[in-house]
């Protein structure tokens, strides 16, 4: 990682299916920057205390699921240049599972997740907040098909979890949290135009760190 003072935080919300993660990537892959991907998802509280069925009930779209003062103190050491050991979480069982995660620093961190807006000591980590703005109808397909193929889940229980929680949490949280964003990225990963210009902010804050650390 090229010296500098702190890496650049890119923080990419919206509601669940939006398409967060492909956009993130699609910031940074292209450009082949030194960056890496952080995913709120992974700091859902710890609930093994708690028995399978206790766990299956929790919200896990309410601000309290989300272990924010971890991901706070993870963030600010990547950011500052030092290794993290990130968790993990196991969807199947509702819980953190025991494997943890390395994660080096790098000159940019991009950090998507549902609710990164909504909580104001991790919109003052942000040096720059997309919001990814995508129909009802379009994200709830895609939570179906993703919770379907690769967590475990039920039909029944996706559509209950999604009319019980996800829709009410995200009316109540991740839509107002917008107003905070810089950028709203219409259609997300699919607005090509939007993504190339967010894609140059990066770069351009970039350019201007790496001349400011070599003065």
């Amino acid at each position: 990682m090229t010296p500098m003072a702190r890496s650049l935080v890119v923080g990419v919300a919206g509601g669940s299916g939006s398409g967060k993660t492909t956009v993130a990537r699609a910031i940074q892959e292209p450009l082949g920057l030194d960056a890496v991907l952080l995913d709120a998802d992974s700091y859902y509280c710890d609930l093994s205390h708690l028995t399978l069925e206790e766990r299956k009930a929790v919200n896990y779209d309410h601000p309290d699921a989300f272990d924010v003062p971890l991901l706070v103190e993870q963030l600010e050491h990547l950011a500052g240049g030092n290794v993290v050991e990130k968790p993990t979480y196991d969807y199947a069982l509702h819980t953190r599972a025991e494997e943890r995660s390395r994660v080096e620093p790098r000159e940019v961190i991009l950090v998507d997740g549902i609710l990164l807006f909504a909580d104001a000591r991790l919109r003052s980590l942000f040096d720059i907040k997309v919001f990814v703005d995508v129909a009802e109808d379009i994200r709830f397909i895609r939570r179906l098909r993703r919770d379907l193929q690769e967590r475990g889940r039920s039909l029944d229980s996706v559509i209950e979890q999604y009319l019980g929680t996800v829709r009410p949490m995200h009316l109540e949280f991740v839509e107002p949290s917008k107003r905070y964003a810089d950028v709203i990225l219409p259609e997300g990963g699919e607005n090509r135009i939007g993504v190339e210009m967010v894609r140059a902010r990066v770069e351009k804050e970039l350019a201007e760190r790496r001349v400011a650390a070599r003065r």
